[in-house]
């Protein structure tokens, strides 16, 4: 039978487990992206003043295209708006990561320093002496 601990991990593989938790843990990080990608909501629109000022008179451009172009930039004004939420998220999250991983750290510690007392004053109770060093009467 294999052990586990009181939550109910398998403590037989601590090198895996530990290595899982690392990964998941991690904080997430950003992929950069080339700087065509990172056009902004400012040049479309500079874009799109440019076509509708140079465009042929004669033929101008069809209501569908303009109306596909405004489709275009409410699209794109939503992604930047879930983009930056996202971020947003990210952050938050990876500060609740480091948290947790502290109040994990400072709980171990705070368990090794109980356990630590409590085999002290085991020790003490089966020497015939007190904790605080004075000879127990019987």
């Amino acid at each position: 039978m294999t052990p586990v601990s009181t939550n109910g991990i398998n403590t037989n593989q601590p090198a895996v487990l530990n290595e899982t938790l690392d990964r998941l843990n991690a904080p997430s990080t950003v992929v950069q992206e080339s700087a065509a990608s990172q056009l902004g909501s400012a040049d479309f629109l500079r874009l799109m003043t440019a076509q509708l000022a140079n465009q042929d008179p004669l033929e101008p451009q069809s209501n569908e295209q303009m109306l596909a172009q405004l489709a275009q930039f409410s699209s794109l004004e939503s992604n930047i708006e879930g983009n930056s939420r996202l971020d947003d998220i990210s952050a938050k999250l990876d500060a609740l990561i480091e948290a947790q991983t502290a109040a994990a750290e400072a709980a171990a510690q705070a368990a090794e320093a109980a356990a630590a007392a409590a085999a002290n004053n085991a020790a003490a109770n089966n020497s015939g002496t007190n904790p605080s060093g004075t000879q127990s009467v019987i």
